[in-house]
């Protein structure tokens, strides 16, 4: 994507765009749309037969020059004539098609969006504070949207076409890409690009916008710091992620941590971090490297703490092993609806590991494991929030016995927002003697349940 990039009037392929959205006096929007690809194949055309075919997009400032000149020359050529800012809005438009996302240039820019949903070429969705809205974008058609998806993927090492229907991506700006195209998708390919901000979340910024509180931040702080093992859980789109970078930023700087992810999305600020990230197989189907091989490949790099941005199969198994041996304080996150299904969730990941464990003893390994759940919702107003902490107690018969230290509690619904505050529920989590233990200070009220509630 370019930088510094001025702010677009222009649509970038929008069928329903108006005079007013594009600037212009004198054209109407259906002219000026049919320009605008005219004008793009005969630049491309131009652009191909002078480099022989042979276009490096590596060497922008050198092909976004020649693509300058060939527009100038075109509009001349073809006798179309704009004012000033239509020029500079086609030519933007233009540049972005050959050299950047197309249509989705000005999506990606902008900085309230959080992720971009192409449901092929005519429906492209965007998320903005949690909300999913409609845009007026759209690409040309099918065969449009493959080429983006292509440049997207390509310089990854990447590649997506029948054979290889479904492809995770990372770009180098940490965006998460995922394009599925037909025959697997029937309304044609499908795009997805999950936004992370440049400059991770803070804690205070979580506290600003309402996911946790000044409490629960020094809770979980103190957890870290009392080398707590700790899972996050929630949905798609909830925040784990965000947490867990937060989460991770109150580890001691003189730890050595090792991170393990599906796709790098972690930003931790600590100098010593070793980031190690799933290998999927080439083009013939080898050379995967799995997250549970990745996890067995951590031990033996004298970490002092073990992250896993995402557990999601039998890695489950040696993550419990790595907690009950020594490395404590290590964090993940899981899809899941409730802490309770948090477990199950893992209890049926341990047994895709094709151990063959009793399940008693699978629950056994995980009340002794894990310390605390933290899970994260997605409420209906679209804001994320922590809605329940809860800490493992540890076995009662073939159970695993739970208990809330936090819980959210909704007081109702004004304007159509969400009403309602995480509060403690009087009751103290066992492993708070490692508070006292590491000398970590904590209100003295922190676990007392409000009058109010």
């Amino acid at each position: 994507m370019f930088s510094n990039r001025p702010a677009l009037d222009l649509q970038y392929g929008s069928k329903t765009a108006t005079r007013a959205s594009i600037g212009l006096a004198g054209i109407g929007s259906s002219d000026l749309q049919s320009d605008v690809y005219r004008v793009r194949d005969l630049v491309q055309k131009r652009l191909l037969a002078e480099t022989e075919g042979e276009i490096s997009l590596r060497d922008q400032p050198q092909i976004r020059s020649m693509i300058e000149t060939y527009f100038n020359k075109i509009l001349a050529e073809e006798n179309l004539l704009y004012v000033q800012a239509q020029r500079n809005a086609l030519l933007e438009w233009i540049l972005a098609d050959i050299l950047g996302y197309g249509p989705l240039e000005p999506l990606l820019q902008d900085e309230t969006v959080t992720e971009v949903m192409a449901n092929g070429p005519n429906n492209v969705y965007v998320e903005r504070y949690g909300i999913i809205e409609r845009t007026g974008v759209s690409f040309q058609d099918d065969s449009h949207l493959m080429r983006i998806i292509d440049r997207i993927v390509s310089p990854l090492g990447r590649r997506v076409d029948e054979s290889t229907p479904m492809v995770d991506a990372r770009l180098p700006n940490g965006y998460r890409v995922n394009a599925t195209i037909p025959p697997l998708s029937l309304d044609g390919p499908i795009l997805t690009i999950r936004k992370f901000a440049q400059t991770p979340f803070s804690a205070q910024d979580l506290i600003a916008n309402g996911t946790l509180t000044s409490q629960i931040v020094a809770f979980l702080k103190a957890c870290v710091e009392a080398r707590v093992n700790m899972i996050i859980s929630g949905g798609t789109g909830t925040g784990k992620t965000t947490l867990l970078n937060v989460v991770s930023a109150f580890i001691p700087s003189n730890e050595r941590i090792v991170t393990i992810e599906d796709t790098a999305e972690l930003q931790l600020k600590q100098e010593h971090v070793v980031r190690i990230e799933h290998r999927p197989p080439n083009i013939e189907g080898r050379g995967e490297v799995t997250i549970r091989q990745l996890v067995i490949n951590a031990l033996r790099m004298r970490p002092d703490r073990i992250i896993v941005g995402e557990a999601r199969g039998g890695e489950a198994l040696d993550m419990l092993q790595a907690m009950n041996t020594g490395h404590d304080g290590s964090l993940t996150t899981i899809h899941s609806n409730s802490p309770r299904d948090t477990l199950r969730r893992v209890e049926t990941m341990v047994m895709m590991a094709g151990m063959d464990l009793p399940l008693k003893a699978i629950r056994e390994q995980l009340a002794s494991a894990i310390d605390l759940v933290v899970h994260m919702e997605r409420l209906r107003d679209g804001t994320r929030k922590a809605v329940q902490i809860s800490e493992v107690q540890g076995m009662e018969g073939d159970s695993i016995v739970m208990q809330d230290i936090f819980l959210f509690r909704q007081t109702g619904l004004r304007a159509g927002r969400v009403m309602g505050a995480i509060q403690p529920t009087g009751l103290r989590p066992k492993f708070a003697d490692k508070f006292a233990m590491n000398n970590i200070d904590l209100p003295a009220d922190i676990f007392q349940e409000s009058a109010s509630s």
